[in-house]
């Protein structure tokens, strides 16, 4: 057992360790810190989509305040959460299968699937079709707070 702590193959194991949780610290403290954006690069904002609510139907501001406070709660954990994973996933992705301490780290066939793009452009190519056709993604949510001025009553 003594030999196998000692082994080249262990020491490196070890190291790469290591490395994975300094990198992963380091992760978290660049999460942590304020990250500083030019003031004259706006976001680019996409169209609303079609079913937004018409002004009679908005809720009240407070509603939307709670929402928006709650949504960028919980995305940046989730951010944090991405982070901690990958991080863990760079070591775990290396390993064979098998049991390490109280773990059991094995892989299972996945149930999704997803289009081959590789082939489908070879089809289109070989059958001079044109270009793959491509639909947009939806446009992603951000929520950001910002600074409300009282106006001052002259």
């Amino acid at each position: 057992m003594f030999q196998l702590l000692m082994s080249p193959r262990t020491g490196r194991t070890v190291r790469a360790m290591v490395g994975h949780l300094v990198e992963a610290t380091a992760d978290a403290i660049r999460s942590i810190a304020p990250t500083e954006t030019p003031a004259d690069a706006a976001p680019v904002e996409a169209p609303d989509p079609a079913d937004v609510l018409t002004d009679d139907e908005l809720p009240p501001v407070e509603t939307i305040e709670t929402a928006a406070r709650e949504y960028e709660r919980a995305a940046d954990q989730a951010r944090r959460a991405d982070r901690g994973k990958r991080a863990a996933k760079k070591v775990l992705d290396k390993l064979p299968a098998g049991i390490y301490g109280a773990w059991r780290v094995f892989r299972t066939p996945s149930s999704r699937q997803t289009p081959d793009l590789a082939e489908i452009t070879r089809i289109f190519k070989a059958h001079n079709l044109g270009p793959v056709p491509m639909k947009p993604c939806a446009p992603s949510l951000k929520v950001e707070r910002v600074e409300v001025l009282a106006e001052v009553a002259a």
